[in-house]
């Protein structure tokens, strides 16, 4: 066992810096490409990583597929064969290196590449990386790189021939890549072909880190016991020197190297170690490795990898209701709440590193601590997870296979096998990973979606088989061969028509919206862990504006209507708000009112959810981010616009909640605390008028266990109130906690008339803005045309209450301040 050693190994350490440098050379092939059509002769220029359309689009040979009817435009790009080449020169110095290799790591999807006009391999899978070593083909100074990508289609409509039975859902379950990118009922149909990753020029001489994998062996709060396995490979037995760094702390190895390529443990102690934590209940601690290559005097290769020390495990036991299902950090149960995600972008290439950090912070900032990355998307970036390990965000991964039923042959259930190794031991050492999951809702579409109709026993057994080879075999193996992470093989365990999805597991909860169920279900019917709900919404003004490319908010054009991508989408938003809201006749008003109804609905969903911990133990709502300009359930649009519910959400997800319900015609009401600390305070509850009239005052000393959710006070208010339930509020705080309970539906409030007064003043960030109303105002809606983010915003403005909040941007000026009230609107 090796112990932190201090002293003279760490200036050994920094001595090293002065040796010579014999790293490997990495060089990005990111510039002098072209592309164009297999069927056409000119050449285009063309930017790495990409793909083919935003090709297209700098050269203005396709419209913008994101704005009006464009989308129906542009399918022909789909169906076309392209190809890509550039030149490459290889200096002397390279040249003279004992390898060189070219490394994919990304190609979509079914591509053959060739050196020099010599064909070298076949690529049939977008989430895997390949590789081609230069020193075993004629290469020469200057050297042409050409990628032929041929279009899905041919390869899918091949495989359905050479398939015993037609599988649910599509061409698309063929192939290995992003299965939004078929079109989903949120998402545009945009096929993309081509360098969706970035390509590498790698050479070195007789050393070379291939992997390194700290794992974690042991963990309390007095030590952690750590295996770092390296894998080196060497071009002969020899004798080398590991010098690992940890913070300031060094670790020196003696190895004796074999030839190829071979894993080496080097086991660490660390006394009284930082653990980890998601950002809701500690610090996400990082330790910062360093890992340096010594043999013959030189530096040959060095590595660096920021770990979080924690310990995370999916607790699921049988219980008296059914079985749990939570999660368990640091040996702590964690209420998880957050949200489902999808890719930023149709195409991948226009994701930057500032969206990633934009929208993580959005996260941390709305009190979340848990992503979904969802199974039809792509694995993510790694300035994704790392990130997510910065904030302190935990990620649950699925596996890319979402919403179907996949073919079994030998070939495929290969491909698969490696794409797994591939992308598992990319991911193992991020301490944000939670859980591997095998897919989404593929178990539930095979038992309830009629998948099984009209097939003969022998076809279901064998499309079962398949689904099994993967989900049961193929990948929870790996799972559990290549990292410490534990592994789910469906979300949700049980669909909806089974009576166990409330019981076991974790649970899609889509009677809301998709069976026209009342928002009111969700407080009935609450699973162990929801990890799907969801409602649609417009998006905001700005998106509104650039799809129908208009400067006014208007639904009058037909253009915004195909960025609606749910068939029964617009009449269900309709019917819904026709339950709880009046329905406006104004444009903006309208899609005003469906953000409200959207987190109406959802934070009904999450406050019950809590209610119920820690029966319940986690809540994801479906979904956090677009793809494209759409109405769609996410709750932070396109142009990263807040919604209503995101703003509403990030009140619901704090860790101390007061949440009210009625039940039985009593207001019962509830602190919820995910804290780990025991919590004592003054609960106060009162009952005002919208004019500030108060009814009702109670003061009452609380305790509240760490952890926990109680209910802490219950009273008719419901009738003794009755009469004038429509013109009051219920207020309660407790410890600088607030919460508004409203005993009517927002369409039945007898909201008055009044003004908003308001003052606004220059800031270093952007402008403070001061609102104040002599009646309530019930959820007051602040927009410009400025670009920016407010720092609350969807809010109710009490009688004779004084709010402050701050408008972060960059303009100089916010002279077009605009407010909506649903009092104004009603």
């Amino acid at each position: 066992m090796h112990k932190i050693i201090l002293g003279f190994l760490f200036i050994l350490f920094y001595g090293c810096n002065t040796l010579e440098s014999d790293l490997p050379i990495v060089i990005k092939m990111n510039k002098n490409w072209q592309f164009k059509g297999v069927d056409t002769l000119e050449w285009k220029k063309a930017t790495v990583p990409g793909n083919v359309f935003t090709d297209l689009l700098d050269h203005k040979i396709i419209a913008p597929p994101f704005i009006k009817n464009n989308e129906e435009r542009v399918q022909w790009v789909s169906d076309k064969s392209w190809e890509y080449k550039t030149t490459f020169t290889l200096s002397d110095e390279i040249l003279k290196k004992q390898n060189i290799e070219l490394n994919f790591e990304g190609l979509d999807t079914y591509a053959k590449i060739y050196i020099n006009g010599n064909y070298q391999l076949d690529t049939d899978n977008a989430f895997k990386k390949y590789s081609i070593s230069l020193k075993d083909i004629p290469i020469s100074k200057s050297n042409e790189l050409r990628i032929v990508f041929q279009n899905t289609k041919s390869f899918e409509n091949s495989a359905k021939l050479n398939s015993n039975y037609k599988l649910p859902e599509g061409n698309r379950i063929y192939t290995r890549k992003a299965q939004f990118q078929y079109g989903w009922d949120w998402g545009p149909k945009l096929n993309t072909s081509g360098i969706w990753k970035p390509i590498t020029l790698n050479a070195w001489n007789d050393l070379k880190f291939k992997n390194i994998y700290i794992k974690q062996k042991e963990i309390d709060k007095e030590k952690a016991l750590l295996s770092v396995e390296i894998i080196i490979e060497s071009s002969s037995n020899k004798n080398i020197q590991l010098f690992t760094k940890i913070n300031t702390d060094i670790i020196s190895s003696n190895i004796a190297l074999k030839k190829g390529k071979h894993t080496y443990k080097v086991p660490i102690e660390i006394i009284n170690p930082k653990l980890w934590w998601t950002h809701n209940l500690g610090n996400p601690y990082l330790y910062n490795f360093n890992f340096q290559l010594i043999s013959d005097g030189k530096i040959k290769d060095e590595k660096s990898i920021k770990k979080g020390i924690r310990t995370i495990k999916l607790i699921t036991k049988k219980d008296t209701i059914g079985e749990s299902f939570y999660f368990e950090l640091n040996g702590k149960p964690v209420y998880v709440k957050g949200a489902n995600y999808i890719p930023q972008n149709s195409f991948q290439n226009k994701v930057t590193n500032q969206h990633y950090e934009k929208l993580l912070s959005d996260v941390v900032e709305s009190n979340m601590n848990m992503l979904r990355v969802w199974g039809g998307g792509i694995y993510e970036n790694d300035i994704f997870y790392d990130l997510c390990d910065q904030k302190g965000i935990l990620v649950w991964q699925d596996f890319m296979f979402a919403c179907a039923m996949y073919p079994g042959d030998i070939e495929f259930l290969a491909n698969v096998e490696e794409e797994a190794e591939q992308q598992i031991k990319n991911l193992r050492n991020h301490a944000s990973i939670a859980l591997w999951c095998g897919n989404n809702e593929n178990s539930e579409g095979w038992k309830r979606w009629g998948w099984q109709n009209n097939r003969t026993k022998k076809e279901k057994e064998e499309i079962w088989g398949d689904y099994l080879a993967v989900f049961d075999t193929i990948l929870p193996n790996a799972v559990a061969e290549f990292s410490e992470t534990d592994y789910w093989e469906t979300s949700p365990k049980y669909g909806r028509g089974n009576p166990k999805y409330q019981t076991e597991g974790d649970a899609h909860d889509w009677w809301v919206w998709h069976d026209g169920y009342p928002f009111e279900h969700f407080e009935k019917n609450v699973p162990r862990f929801m990890s799907e709900f969801g409602f649609q919404s417009f998006p905001s003004f700005e998106t509104m504006k650039y799809i129908n490319q208009t400067e006014e908010v208007t639904l009058m054009t037909d253009s915004w209507k195909s960025h609606q991508k749910h068939a029964r989408g617009l009449k269900l938003i309709f019917d819904y708000m026709e339950r709880d809201y009046k329905v406006p006749t104004n444009d903006a008003d309208y899609i005003y009112v469906s953000q409200l109804l959207q987190a109406k609905g959802i934070v009904m969903g999450i406050e019950a959810h809590r209610r119920a911990k820690p029966t319940n133990m986690g809540t994801l709502y479906w979904q956090l981010n677009d793809c494209w300009p759409a109405i769609s359930w996410s709750s932070i649009d396109y142009f990263g616009n807040w919604k209503a519910l995101q703003y509403k959400a990030k009140k619901a997800f704090e860790n101390i909640l007061i949440s009210s319900v009625i039940e039985n015609g009593n207001v019962k009401t509830f602190v919820i605390n995910d804290t780990f600390e025991y919590l004592k305070g003054n609960l106060k509850l009162r009952v005002i008028d919208f004019y500030g009239k108060e009814y009702l005052r109670k003061d009452t000393i609380i305790t509240v266990k760490e952890n926990e959710s109680r209910p802490v006070h219950q009273a008719e208010f419901n009738a003794v109130f009755k009469d004038i339930k429509s013109e009051i509020v219920l207020i309660t705080e407790f410890n600088n906690e607030k919460s508004y309970f409203y005993f009517s539906k927002p369409k039945n409030l007898n909201l008055p008339k009044g003004d908003i007064q308001q003052k606004i003043s220059k800031t270093k960030e952007g402008f403070s803005i001061t609102l104040k109303s002599d009646v309530l105002q019930k959820d007051v809606f602040l927009f410009t045309k400025e670009k920016g983010h407010f720092s609350d915003n969807f809010f109710d403005l009490m009688p004779n209450e004084i709010k402050i909040l701050e408008f972060k941007t960059t303009k100089t000026s916010l002279d077009d301040l605009q407010i909506k009230t649903l009092n104004k609107i009603l």
